[in-house]
């Protein structure tokens, strides 16, 4: 390319971002409102701690990450350490 015809695109090229820069601030839709806008804010986190429902948390609850292979007639518990 010669150096005219690059010169030619960074002319285009910069004609164009300033064409399309002032259509963007001309158009309603992509300005931001004079007023701002309005964030719910969260509310003060405190350091008291609830205990939790004992009939949801309770030491005698069914462990869930526990494998439990289920066959014939019968349940095997593979997650035991008593071998059964």
């Amino acid at each position: 390319m010669k150096k005219t015809d690059i010169a030619m695109l960074i002319l285009l090229a910069s004609m164009a971002i300033m064409i399309s820069f002032f259509i963007g601030r001309s158009l309603p839709f992509l300005r931001p409102p004079q007023d701002g806008v309005k964030v719910k804010t969260i509310e003060s986190i405190s350091a008291d701690i609830t205990e939790p429902d004992s009939s949801v948390f309770n030491d005698d609850a069914i462990n869930p990450t526990v494998e439990v292979i289920v066959q014939g007639n019968g349940v095997s518990d593979t997650g035991g350490t008593n071998g059964e």
